[in-house]
């Protein structure tokens, strides 16, 4: 089993409701029971105690979860619901949290964990069935690379139709038997050790609020790139660095900072155990596409064979699309393969060292690096920035050509008011293109 409840030791807070210890536990093994008979469950995943008990109840009878996004539209949530073959769904209103049971039907557990649909970004989103040793996998090396344990309090505001406010933020306190409050909006929180959130997140927080943070042990960002301001405005605030840690919804968490040791953004830390790292196709400054094996990658895409041939190389590690180095702090990320990487005047430049150096002035609160069709050049390099001061397009392209080789300048830069995100906080690099 995924979970810790048999043990009766998982507290679960959402808003001004609470389930514990043995309470808990009946309420999830009556779920259980309502669903054992479905192969697979999509589950409606509002930020709900009802999400928290059909999950880990369709967990326990042996179900595959399929979470819903409860904010999709129509269209997307019947192409989700056909294409996964799910034999029911399941609202919030399904779930009776005062129903009880001491034993549970318990179905295979060779049956997957989940099937994640990825946000569709080239087609119609994709389910990626992840197994159950692939979780407990990711879990697990989590727990040990982070010390995560029932004394920890979990406290987060993330959505639970990802794999980061489900998998990590409600599977992991299920697992390890620690207190999970899950708040509405991202805010400090009575005697909590642990946050997740993302650098949106962390960026929103007042300076006030900031420093009730600091009695936590473990601040983390994830599930998108931290900008430095972001990174040094936390540490100003909390007396701690904030820790990454990487991974896509078909590989889980791969790479995790330790707590114990100097960060700088951008750092995501070494591979979690039993996971290797490669960067493949390097240039002459180690930059290349990110490729991993281990035992959280997934099974493949649902029903489409040929997408899952696809996303791994011929030798059978999986193919991440993401730029990346190697460093004395292990993996630094630099941009998407298919949107970071810029060929300009015959050099390859990662969109991502130029943001770096962006953010490293001190007006400049977001920044953006794309590549332009030149007829020059190839690609000329645009920088969309998001101004914290009074600073000007040519003293920018001059910073940037004092931190980087002249080639990795700006040949643009374009003043926003906001870069366009979507929910998670990621950023939409397609928007400015359009």
């Amino acid at each position: 089993m995924l979970t810790a409840l048999e043990a009766g030791a998982a507290d679960v807070a959402i808003g001004d409701r609470a389930l514990a210890g043995g309470e808990l536990r009946a309420a999830v093994f009556a779920a259980a029971q309502q669903l054992h008979a479905y192969e697979r469950v999509a589950i409606v995943a509002t930020p709900t105690l009802e999400t928290v008990v059909a999950v880990a109840g369709a967990l326990t009878a042996g179900c595959t979860v399929v979470p819903l996004n409860p904010a999709a539209g129509e269209s997307e949530r019947s192409h989700v619901v056909k294409d996964s073959g799910a034999g029911i769904v399941v609202e919030p209103a399904d779930i009776d949290l005062a129903a009880r049971t001491d034993a549970a039907d318990v179905g295979t557990t060779e049956r997957p964990a989940f099937v994640i649909y990825t946000s569709g970004t080239t087609g119609a989103p994709k389910g990626a069935v992840l197994s159950r040793s692939a979780v407990a996998a990711c879990l697990d090396g989590l727990a040990d690379r982070w010390s995560w344990s029932s004394t920890d309090v979990l406290a987060h505001a993330l959505p639970l139709f990802h794999v980061h406010g489900l998998v990590l933020g409600t599977l992991g306190p299920l697992r390890f038997g620690c207190r999970l409050v899950r708040t509405d909006r991202f805010a400090p929180v009575a005697d909590a050790s642990m946050y997740f959130a993302v650098p949106t997140m962390w960026s929103r927080i007042s300076a006030n609020d900031l420093g009730a943070f600091a009695s936590a042990r473990l601040l983390v960002s994830g599930s998108a790139a931290l900008p430095a301001p972001v990174f040094d405005r936390v540490r100003d605030g909390t007396g701690q660095d904030l820790v990454e840690r990487y991974g896509l919804t078909e590989t889980l968490i791969v790479t995790a900072a330790s707590p114990d040791e100097p960060r700088k953004p951008g750092q995501v830390g070494r591979p979690l155990s039993g996971v290797e790292l490669r960067v493949a196709d390097a240039d002459e400054s180690g930059l290349g596409e990110v490729q991993l094996r281990g035992p959280t990658v997934f099974d493949g895409y649902l029903n489409r064979p040929d997408a899952t041939r696809a996303a791994f190389a011929e030798d059978g590690w999986f193919r991440s699309g993401d730029l990346g180095r190697f460093d004395d702090k292990g993996l630094r990320l630099l941009g998407r393969l298919a949107t970071d990487l810029i060929k300009t005047g015959g050099f390859k430049v990662g969109a991502g060292e130029v943001e770096d150096a962006l953010l490293a002035h001190p007006a400049i609160a977001e920044a953006a690096v794309i590549g332009v069709a030149d007829d020059d050049l190839g690609e000329r390099i645009v920088a969309f920035v998001v101004r914290d001061g009074d600073v000007g397009s040519d003293a920018l392209i001059s910073h940037v050509a004092t931190t980087l080789a002249p080639h990795k300048r700006p040949r643009e830069v374009r003043f926003v008011d906001a870069l366009p995100r979507n929910a998670m906080g990621k950023l939409q690099k397609s928007q400015l293109r359009s």
